[in-house]
């Protein structure tokens, strides 16, 4: 992953009320973009001390892509649509078993839709926000204050900043969330998983261009995609019953120790790992879950609040939605922000517990507990490139992205 800024980038400042965003994640970028354009000025807090390209993998389809539309960011996300690929279902050494083409994906989600690297994603934001908001990197968030007209945010450069509406969309491990509802034991449940991914710097010698390899086995699934240059990256999952054992001895070892026996595109992409462990996302694998996401003028956003997980391959657009959504509810309640934020929850939460439920059905898909569970999943695989089932499997996957 590549550092592109490490310092604050201070906007233009116009008289407005004051919104201060902790995150300059996919959630956070995208409601400064929202609120900015309310007439809102904006800062946007971040504790990395600088922003990354990269990353993984993520879908926008369905109500994520419309919520791009609304946010005007399809201009600057189509030219780096990766669009679909082949996907092939691989043996341990990394002999191909069979093969999706891509044509089967697409005719499922239709042509309002997006893959794209997370990085991108967030790029094409940060394009959005930078001129307009206060972005300053290497920043956290120390105390808050609450009163019935403002937030007081004691930051950890000694600013102390006044503002109207607090957003954490500061990720799973929110300290907004931390200040305000209380540790994180009490609302993060674990899946009893671990997920682990990294770009590659170089294409992957056993994967053709075009073509992401996927091997799934008993608790375990990697996928490396070949989309060319710079383009090219890395998934795993796998069950693990000590995830803080895991994060102790660090993603190089602990993915090499879980899929070191495995060959091809695999064996290429931990060998890349070994020479830089520190390009890869590795964490635990859990859902936030809690009774509210808002205190006064307080609201959590995306990660913080739900954390719908990469099972459910919807967080990103959720996001979005969920950014959006909350900028149509503050316009339409004025200076009540507890009222709209209660009215954006209200309208939000039918669809976090329906991805939620998703991802914790989804797991046996990433992660099968038997030999037995992965033989039906290939069945069921190879089942849907018939054209009478692939039929009916298209209008589930669109009745689930709708």
């Amino acid at each position: 992953m590549e550092a592109n800024e490490n310092t604050a980038h201070h906007g233009a400042r116009t008289p407005g009320r004051r919104a201060t965003v902790v995150g300059a994640g996919i959630a956070g970028l995208a409601a400064a973009l929202r609120l900015h354009r309310q007439g809102w000025n904006v800062v946007v807090i971040e504790r990395a001390p600088t922003r990354r390209s990269g990353g993984y993998l993520v879908n926008l389809h369905g109500p994520g892509y419309a919520a791009a539309e609304r946010l005007g960011l399809v201009p600057a996300l189509t030219p780096r649509d990766i669009g679909f690929f082949t996907s092939v279902l691989v043996h341990p050494d990394g002999r191909e078993k069979f093969r999706i083409p891509a044509a089967v994906a697409e005719a499922a989600v239709g042509n309002r839709a997006l893959s794209l690297f997370r990085g991108d994603l967030e790029s094409a934001l940060y394009d959005a926000v930078a001129e307009v908001a206060d972005i300053r990197f290497g920043t956290t968030v120390q105390a808050l204050a609450q009163t019935s007209g403002e937030v007081v945010v004691t930051l950890s450069d000694g600013t102390r900043l006044h503002t109207e509406l607090l957003v954490g969309a500061d990720g799973v491990h929110s300290r907004v969330r931390e200040l305000v509802f209380g540790a994180e034991t009490e609302y993060f449940v674990d899946l009893g998983h671990m997920v682990g991914a990294f770009p590659l710097e170089t294409v992957p010698e056993h994967v053709p261009q075009g073509v992401g390899a996927t091997f799934i086995g008993p608790g375990r699934t990697a996928a490396v995609m070949n989309l060319g240059p710079e383009r090219s990256s890395t998934f795993f999952a796998y069950r693990c019953p000590d995830p803080k054992a895991e994060l102790a001895l660090g993603a190089g070892p602990a993915l090499t120790r879980a899929f070191g026996d495995l060959g091809g595109g695999v064996a290429d992409a931990l060998r890349q790992l070994e020479a830089d462990p520190t390009a890869a996302y590795f964490d635990s694998v859990g859902q936030i879950v809690m009774d509210r996401w808002s205190h006064g003028r307080v609201v959590l956003l995306g990660d913080a609040a739900w954390c719908v997980t990469v099972f459910a391959g919807y967080g990103a657009a959720l996001a979005l939605d969920g950014a959006d959504r909350l900028g149509t509810a503050v316009a339409a309640h004025g200076d009540d922000i507890p009222t709209a934020l209660d009215t954006w929850e209200t309208s939000l939460r039918p669809e976090v517990h329906k991805r939620q439920a998703l991802a914790r059905k989804g797991i046996g898909r990433f992660a099968p507990p038997s030999r037995t569970h992965v033989w039906a999943g290939e069945l069921m695989l190879r089942a849907i490139q018939l054209p009478g089932i692939r039929s009916l499997a298209q209008r589930a996957i669109q009745r689930a992205n709708n």
